[in-house]
């Protein structure tokens, strides 16, 4: 079989359309990153995520940051404890709240303090059920460093 530029054209648009295809299946709203005061080494990134099939956030990474990692906070024996934690799963149509007191994105050894109205590219790693890692990019807001929750939506008509 001769291959021609056009099957290779179409094998890399199907090739393209399954790395879309992962990416679709997983909706993030919400993003947003707290901000921070000079000298500030560590933050968090919050947001929800809800993956329509069921998939695994194993990590991320932002050039905002030396490192990060997917955490939890949790009581353990009447004292709030925050711990790194390799994963977590997204359950089929179930959304997941990453925030404040609960799982989040660590940011950890900023480059630079971040403020109110700057934007924090983020890449999420994302396991789907088939075990492929995929990357899915978002921007995410910088809001007041007291934020603890995001704003409440504006009902208009």
């Amino acid at each position: 079989m001769k291959t021609t530029p056009t099957v290779v054209t179409l094998a890399m648009l199907l090739n393209c359309s399954s790395l879309a295809a992962l990416a679709a299946d997983v909706d993030i709203k919400d993003p947003w990153v707290r901000g921070t005061v000079s000298g500030q080494q560590a933050t968090g990134a919050f947001m929800a995520i809800t993956s329509k099939s069921g998939a695994v956030l194993v990590g991320a990474a932002s050039p905002a940051a030396g490192s990060t990692e997917i955490h939890e906070m949790k009581m353990d024996g009447g004292v709030m404890k925050m711990r790194a934690i390799p994963r977590l799963e997204l359950p089929a149509g179930k959304p997941v709240q990453l925030g404040p007191g609960g799982y989040h994105v660590m940011l950890i050894d900023l480059k630079q303090p971040l403020k109110k109205g700057d934007m924090v590219p983020l890449t999420l790693q994302v396991e789907s059920r088939d075990k492929k890692v995929e990357a899915v990019d978002i921007k995410a807001e910088v809001r007041d460093l007291t934020a603890s929750t995001p704003p409440a939506s504006e009902h208009k008509h």
